[in-house]
């Protein structure tokens, strides 16, 4: 990555940083100033004791619902740019795909969950189709309109040396939509940890939604929140790894997107 690259990563990193510890520190003196009840609201010390205490079993549960969230992203991203090339080489096929693409986006999630376990099963399936399919929409979305949005004179320039749709699509099209296409996985990522979550709470037997679950019906609200402060973690990181892949694709663009 260019030097500028890894200035503006360090420069992100420590934004986040400064963010967090504002966060702590607001939490903290809402303790202090409020005196809820721990099962209301735990400090971050209790919290932090949570973390360490039930280190072992989160770091468990914390690689399953990673897992899940990697998987969801890579079958969601993968069927997202399908339908946007699909689209945009067939236009016709948009009138009546796009609906149906659409609609899958308006349906609450929570609604559609219970019926994703049903087909998909309580194991990783379920979780990972619940995360591609909220995931594929906004990668489809920004893919296909980067691949209309081409510039018109580089279309006539492929045109005039005799490139057929297909040459056109692969050597202009695609190159040119690169930089929607990773704004869409940057979406997409930030995206991830909802879909795994969802799933494992429709029914799962694992993972940082199941402990979520679990302790919420014990009011174990120290163990929900070290979930929360783990799954904000993982969802940076995930994000974080996404937005550096992205910037290597698409270099000449990194300082904009």
């Amino acid at each position: 990555m260019p030097k500028g690259g890894t200035s503006q990563g360090w420069r992100k990193g420590a934004g986040a940083a400064i963010a967090a510890l504002f966060i702590l520190a607001a939490w903290q003196a809402a303790i202090v100033a409020f005196r809820p009840p721990p099962y209301l609201l735990p400090s971050p010390g209790a919290v932090a004791r949570v973390l360490v205490r039930d280190a072992g079993q989160l770091v468990f549960h914390a690689w399953t619902t990673l897992g899940e969230m990697l998987l969801g992203l890579g079958v969601g991203a993968a069927a997202g740019i399908a339908i946007a090339l699909v689209l945009t080489r067939f236009p016709a096929i948009e009138r009546f795909a796009m609906p149906a693409i659409v609609t899958t986006q308006t349906l609450p999630v929570f609604a559609i969950a219970p019926l994703i376990v049903i087909w998909f099963g309580f194991g990783i399936g379920s979780k990972i189709a619940m995360a591609a399919l909220i995931i594929f929409f906004p990668v489809a979305s920004a893919f296909h309109d980067g691949l209309k949005s081409t510039d018109a004179s580089w279309l006539d320039l492929a045109r005039g040396w005799g490139a057929s749709p297909a040459q056109t699509l692969l050597k202009v099209r695609i190159p040119a939509a690169l930089p929607s296409l990773s704004s869409g996985l940057k979406i997409a990522a930030t995206l991830a940890p909802i879909g795994a979550i969802v799933g494992e709470w429709a029914g799962a037997s694992g993972g940082l939604g199941y402990v979520m679950l679990q302790a919420n019906a014990r009011v174990q609200t120290d163990l929900v929140f070290a979930c929360l402060f783990i799954l904000a973690l993982s969802a940076f990181m995930l994000r974080y790894a996404v937005s550096a892949l992205c910037d290597r694709l698409v270099f000449w663009r990194a300082h904009e997107v």
